[in-house]
């Protein structure tokens, strides 16, 4: 068995020595930048990650081949470039991520040392008492925070852990179950950080008139065709009423319900996990600092936005505000005022004594470090495909289909899809592809809102799918589940969903109407799962 284990590693890791070498030798790749040699190196890190199921050095070869691809084999450049444009300008450009993972992370610690984890998860037991009310609470605090993926994430994952561990859901499953509801719910919303950042690239466009239309308009008419964000959604719900589960997480489940929640991997990640008794914690100790960070959380994020700043007699309206918000700096400041809220609160409820409360502070951040690392060679890792131009190759490629105008939203579903995977970030995805698809459509045409929610939802299941992506990082942690567990387990249901998603574009693609378009992808969505339960159980 160890012999089996180790032979995929031995396998990807000759055919990387390999190819350097006869790189090296023959001279055969000149010039990498803006081919299809600049998706090389997430392609090497995700097969590396999904065979050895190990993540740190997956991800680390995957850097290591981006920068030796950009410096054409030149030892000193190649070092220069991973310090540099990898590692450096990863911290620096998500500093601000960390220090909201980290506060999060001692957030939590706190609501552990006083008891209200352990209050809720009581409370829990005696209320939902079945698996599916358990996936679908999940599901609904899930939708209920649209502001922004990592604040849902690691939020719903540090709520709905005491309910899942007691139903017996699997960590993964409860992995999939974040997941599946940050990007799509945060895509379809719009009052979101996503909505924002979508809203920067469709500046200036105009309908068929010559007119400009408001990005918020663009954004909201592009909802009802984002069928992997809907289908996902409704996915979950389907799913969960149907009670059944295929692929990898089916094992997973079935050794969760015989009481082991991690089936492996959970010595990695949260096997830990406090939720240290209290008689004086309350579910009001657990809930409490949550509402609250949701507030001061939609306040930050619009007060860095501008929207109490006054130009002249002009201040920024709410949607505006979210529009020029930057959510690297408003989350860690709402998590700042709801840390030393929290810490008041508690001490003077006399739940816990200051010197418990500081002592959350190192516990936080030691829970939040396998996160941190992952996502600072994940960032390292697009920033190695990004020097040598994947945008461009991309955006070369798609020029090329533009002749299949009804295909192409399609076509640009399954390029988002491809991209997104690669490197790991929706935003990056559509930030390349909405230009291209605003210019290869005419302006304000029913083609041009389809082909550009393609875009989006190929943005979104991408970056689900990928285990170098932020969001599906978050979720792991979130759940604090072992990171390729949440990756294989997820992708079967991702994959379903996408193949929905890509017949639907078809159809909407010729049709043009949402209101045949979407009950249509809904219920092949349906029978989809139907069709698969059906086959599961022959197969058992």
């Amino acid at each position: 068995m160890k012999a089996k284990a180790i032979l995929p590693k031995i396998l990807m890791l000759a055919f990387i020595v390999v190819f350097t070498v006869i790189c090296c030798l023959t001279g055969s790749i000149t010039d990498p930048a803006n081919t299809m040699w600049s998706l090389f190196p997430p392609v090497i890190a995700i097969m590396l990650a999904l065979l050895t199921k190990e993540v740190y050095s997956s991800l680390f070869i995957g850097i290591l081949a981006g920068a030796l691809l950009y410096s054409k084999f030149d030892i000193v450049k190649t070092v220069d470039g991973m310090t540099n444009e990898g590692f450096i300008s990863a911290v620096s450009g998500t500093a601000g991520i960390f220090v909201f993972l980290v506060l999060l992370g001692v957030l939590v610690a706190l609501v552990n040392k006083a008891g209200g984890s352990a209050a809720f998860g009581r409370w829990a037991q005696k209320h939902i008492k079945t698996k599916a009310g358990a996936a679908l609470c999940t599901f609904a605090l899930g939708v209920l925070i649209f502001i922004d993926d990592y604040f849902n994430c690691l939020t719903v994952g540090s709520v709905m852990r005491p309910v899942t561990d007691s139903t017996k859901i699997s960590r993964a499953k409860l992995a999939y179950l974040i997941d599946a509801t940050a990007a799509p719910i945060c895509m379809i919303a719009p009052i979101s950080s996503w909505a924002a950042a979508v809203s920067e690239y469709t500046a200036g466009v105009t309908n068929a008139a010559g007119e400009e239309v408001s990005s918020l308009a663009l954004f909201c008419q592009a909802i009802p065709y984002n069928f992997y964000s809907l289908l996902t959604l409704a996915f979950i719900v389907i799913i969960t009423l149907m009670n059944f589960d295929y692929g990898p997480m089916r094992l997973h489940e079935m050794n969760a319900a015989n009481g082991d929640l991690f089936t492996f991997g959970g010595e990695v990640i949260g096997a830990d996990d406090e939720r240290e008794y209290n008689p004086k914690g309350k579910v009001i100790d657990l809930i409490l600092p949550i509402v609250v960070l949701i507030a001061v959380a939609v306040v930050a994020l619009i007060y860095v936005g501008g929207f109490f700043d006054a130009k002249g007699d002009y201040y920024m309206d709410f949607i505006g505000s979210f529009g020029n918000t930057d959510a690297t700096v408003g989350l860690p400041l709402a998590g700042i005022l709801v840390l030393v809220l929290t810490v008041i609160y508690l001490v003077a409820r006399r739940i816990i004594t200051l010197k418990d409360a500081m002592s959350c502070i190192p516990k936080g951040f030691i829970a939040m470090v396998p996160a941190i690392l992952i996502l600072t060679m994940a960032t390292s890792l697009k920033n190695m495909t990004g020097l040598l131009g994947s945008d461009v190759f991309v955006q070369n490629a798609l020029a090329d289909a533009g002749a299949l105008r009804n295909f192409l939203p399609a076509i640009i579903f399954l390029v988002a899809c491809g991209i997104a995977f690669a490197t790991g970030t929706s935003w990056g995805t559509f930030g390349i592809l909405i230009p291209i698809v605003l210019s290869v459509f005419p302006a304000g045409s029913q083609l041009m809102i389809i082909g550009m929610s393609a875009c989006l939802a190929g943005a979104v299941c991408g970056d689900h799918c990928s285990p170098i992506s932020d969001t599906t990082i978050m979720s792991s942690a979130g759940a604090q589940c072992e990171h390729v567990n949440h990756v294989s387990t997820q992708l079967p249901y991702a994959l379903t969903v996408a193949g929905v998603s890509f017949v639907a574009y078809i159809i909407a693609g010729f049709v043009q109407s949402w209101y045949i378009s979407l009950p249509i992808a809904l219920a092949m969505m349906i029978a989809t799962l139907f069709v698969i339960k059906a086959t599961t159980k022959k197969a058992a």
